[in-house]
């Protein structure tokens, strides 16, 4: 159906001699590269889903099958409700949370440690088209994070969806150096003084 402001597109005759575009290998990545070149995007890659119930062990497990860090929480329907991360299920949040309340790691599931929706950031598709990787690096380590969302208006209902993600450890690969975008802790009373907060 046209639209009373729809306007053709120019056209214009080729040339003798046009080639094809094939696909072939990109450049190295740099970090004044395109953003959108190290974003994992979910409307050409399925994204790896849980369900809250799920227990940490599965998770973890799903994370090693699939060779991921980080697993999108959803609800039955399918709706987004959180995300749990590797250094989540493997780290110290398990213990301190055993500690506090009792049991084993067999009776933790996804929900008793996956951030919730409305405490994840997120950036918006329109600014990573804007973006260098140099800024999506800077974002990464000014939140403390290995990933980060992104996020894009859907054309068929208006409402705001994941559109993609981006991975400390990827665009590491990427740029063929490690990226840490969190302080680790060098010295036994760092590590004890993280155990007590």
């Amino acid at each position: 159906m046209q639209r009373l402001n729809d306007k053709p597109i120019a056209t214009h005759r080729l040339a003798a001699g046009a080639g094809i575009q094939r696909p072939g290998p990109r450049g190295p990545v740099r970090i004044d590269s395109p953003a959108i070149d190290v974003m994992t995007d979910f409307a050409q890659v399925f994204p790896v889903t849980v369900l809250p119930q799920a227990r940490l062990a599965e998770a973890n497990q799903l994370m090693i099958s699939r060779g991921v860090r980080l697993l999108l929480v959803t609800a039955t329907g399918g709706g987004l409700i959180g995300l749990i991360t590797a250094r989540d299920t493997m780290g110290e949040r398990p213990m301190q949370l055993l500690h506090q309340r009792g049991g084993t790691f067999d009776d933790l599931s996804v929900a008793d440690l996956m951030r919730k929706v409305d405490e994840i950031d997120v950036v918006d598709i329109e600014a990573v088209l804007h973006a260098t990787v140099g800024d999506v690096v800077a974002t990464l380590k000014a939140l403390g994070r290995q990933h980060l969302l992104v996020g894009a208006i859907s054309r068929e209902d208006g409402r705001r969806n994941v559109r993609g993600i981006f991975s400390s450890t990827q665009i590491g690969r990427s740029l063929g150096i490690p990226i840490q975008t969190y302080e680790v802790a060098r010295t036994f009373s760092e590590i004890e003084q993280a155990l007590a907060a």
